[in-house]
């Protein structure tokens, strides 16, 4: 049995092995191609993680969310242009999904006014910037619903070929 971590800065990866009770040990046996000293550079940042480390690591421990971390926190592409979903109950997702649905029906008409002309004037852009926000809280939301439906499939409670 492995020694309990007391580091008090720990990254996302050690924290999500050890939510799952695994040692590193064990939890290189889940993951392919790695070893207990791999998984002990990515947790103490003495190696850079790579895309395909947090993609297998995500499918070992069955937690997608680790996919959108990097892509939203660490990748120096997806790095502030990928928003960060948190997990969140499917009513929850269901009712700000929806909201922000109808917030945005009530935008069409002004959105289209804006675009008739192809450019936005000065006096639009207050409105459109509101609009583009809104825009992007849908995303999310969207984002936030993917990523339920990942997680209920990664726990084997959707079948994968339900969609």
């Amino acid at each position: 049995m492995g020694r309990k971590s007391t580091k008090e800065n720990k990254n996302i990866y050690q924290m999500t092995r050890e939510d799952l009770g695994l040692t590193r040990e064990k939890a290189a046996e889940l993951i392919p191609g790695f070893s207990p000293e791999r998984l002990e550079k990515i947790e103490n940042e003495r190696v850079q993680i790579r895309p395909e480390d947090v993609r297998l690591m995500a499918e070992a421990y069955k937690t997608p969310g680790l996919c959108n971390y990097y892509c939203s926190q660490e990748c120096p592409i997806g790095k502030g242009r990928t928003p960060r979903v948190e997990s969140k109950e499917l009513v929850q997702i269901v009712v700000e999904t929806l909201n922000r649905l109808n917030r945005l029906n009530g935008q069409k008409d002004r959105l289209l006014e804006i675009a008739e002309d192809g450019f936005i004037a000065e006096d639009e852009y207050e409105d459109f910037a509101g609009i583009r926000e809104d825009l992007e809280r849908l995303q999310v939301a969207i984002s936030t619903l993917q990523l339920w439906l990942e997680e209920q499939m990664a726990r084997g409670d959707l079948a994968q070929d339900a969609f």
